[in-house]
């Protein structure tokens, strides 16, 4: 193209997203990471290093190719920066926002090993908000005649293996339970961390690839999987289901009215927007105390939901701040906004008064001892360390593992402790079904669930070619039990 190349700049300091202020940030749900401006963005290409092996495209889930879209950004292609990555991902507004880059792509970067890694997440974002406020005119695509794939859940797993499906002429139909799409990135994540108009102009561009969505359609109640194959004709069926069902401790009080797990709490405020209540039909109960159970992002969520909502609002973890599973990104913003966090103590009981409100918990010290199977120290309680803190309001976000509902419906689909199981190809025990993400791995992140979801698009195409354009109406009855 015959452009001038900048000199690059390896030991330029690694640039910094802007934020939201903090007087917006206690009273909106506006983004609070505000991306970089084109200046930031032009100081930050001039530290990658353009390793001839460029390790962060092979460490990157969905091997993006990184060194390229960095060069485009370099020379000033903004336009050609964001073809490159849409080679691989429809989600650079998406994944620019959640994935956990600091883990992956930025992980291998080479300059990392003496310097900050390069800002790869962040120009990933910039390029996404670049080329949607351009506006550029969409491409046209030309509609898949090929053979029918349904693919169970609209979360980061079955959205990529959507994407992957339909540009290999796949008539891809996406089954959704709840009313809006998405999945974990709708209901999990907040809007300050992902702003819903990003999340659905990304799934919009699926539509207009040919990707059909049918939502409140729960597959192993409304339609079985038998259905699917022999009413509907569909010749694969992907299973993208997730970790949706939440996890609770099994303390005393868990019942009283105020106590939630994290995934109801984010789903009614995130979802059915209760944050709005009674301008919107559901409510959620966010009293002058609010105690979040956990350390992994859903926890730093729910805290930070409870602060904009006017709550007085700790986080109680029973390691240290060096064992926290969230994003560090989240746990700063949520330090700035005024989080309390309890470290070393977890919740042994809760206490509520006579018409069942929640209005106590009781909580134990604890030390750290020899490392677990995490890999972290683990959490010894200290005994006649007990106290007491007053609660309107408590979040359990200690985990959650796959819905058995599908699993449930159909005993001859082969789950183990409700994760489903799949052989080395991502097929599950019934024949031309696969599965992939938090249903088979149990929860984990946004990026690995796309990975997943990647892999199985590639088998069910490796399958349906294999089979010769044969129709495939497995035999339900004969697949192996339920273990």
């Amino acid at each position: 193209m015959g452009e001038t190349v900048p000199k690059r700049n390896p030991k330029a300091p690694r640039q910094e997203l802007p934020v939201l202020d903090l007087v917006r940030r206690a009273t909106t749900c506006d983004e609070v990471s505000l991306g970089f401006n084109i200046e930031q963005a032009k100081a930050e290409v001039v530290r990658c290093l353009n390793c001839k092996d460029a390790k962060c495209i092979n460490a990157c889930p969905l091997r993006i190719d990184i060194k390229s879209f960095i060069y485009r950004l370099l020379v000033g292609d903004y336009d050609g920066a964001y073809e490159k990555i849409a080679e691989q991902s429809p989600f650079p507004g998406v994944c620019g926002r959640v994935c956990q880059h600091e883990l992956f792509c930025e992980d291998a970067c080479l300059l990392g090993t003496k310097l900050d890694p390069v800002a790869i997440g962040s120009l990933e974002r910039f390029c996404a908000d670049h080329n949607r406020e351009s506006a550029r005119p969409e491409a046209e695509y030309p509609q898949p005649t090929g053979p029918k794939v349904a693919l169970v859940g609209s979360g980061p797993a079955s959205l990529i293996a959507a994407f992957d499906l339909v540009r290999k002429n796949y008539r891809v139909s996406v089954f959704e339970a709840l009313h809006g799409l998405g999945g974990v990135l709708a209901y999990g994540i907040p809007p300050f961390r992902l702003p819903r108009d990003i999340l659905n102009e990304e799934i919009a561009r699926l539509q207009r690839m040919g990707v059909e969505f049918i939502t409140n359609v729960i597959v192993g109640k409304t339609v079985t999987l038998d259905e699917l194959f022999n009413e509907e004709a569909f010749d694969a069926v992907f299973v993208g289901t997730g970790a949706g069902l939440p996890w609770l401790m099994g303390i005393p009080g868990e019942n009283l009215i105020g106590v939630y797990t994290a995934n109801e709490f984010l789903t009614r405020i995130n979802l059915m927007h209760a944050h709005e209540f009674p301008k919107t039909d559901t409510p959620v109960r966010v009293g002058a105390r609010t105690v979040v159970v956990g350390g992994g992002n859903s926890a730093m969520d729910a805290a930070r939901w409870g602060k904009r909502m006017g709550s007085q609002t700790t986080i109680l973890f029973r390691r240290g701040r060096a064992e926290l599973k969230a994003r560090l990104e989240e746990i700063e913003h949520a330090e700035e906004e005024g989080v309390i966090f309890e470290y070393l103590a977890a919740p042994v009981a809760l206490y509520g008064d006579q018409d069942g409100f929640l209005r106590e918990m009781e909580c134990i010290r604890m030390k750290l001892g020899e490392p677990d199977s995490s890999g972290r120290p683990s959490p010894i309680p200290i005994p006649g360390s007990e106290y007491r803190i007053p609660v309107d309001t408590v979040v359990m976000a200690i985990g959650q593992g796959p819905n058995p509902t599908l699993q449930r419906a159909t005993p001859q689909l082969i789950a183990k402790k409700g994760k489903i199981v799949i052989d080395e190809q991502g097929q599950t025990s019934i024949p031309m079904v696969f599965a992939g993400g938090d249903v088979v791995r149990g929860g984990s992140t946004v990026i690995l669930a796309m990975r997943d979801g990647r892999a199985a698009a590639e088998a069910i195409d490796r399958a349906l070619k294999g089979a010769q354009g044969a129709t495939c109406e497995p035999d339900l009855d004969q697949a192996p039990a339920n273990a």
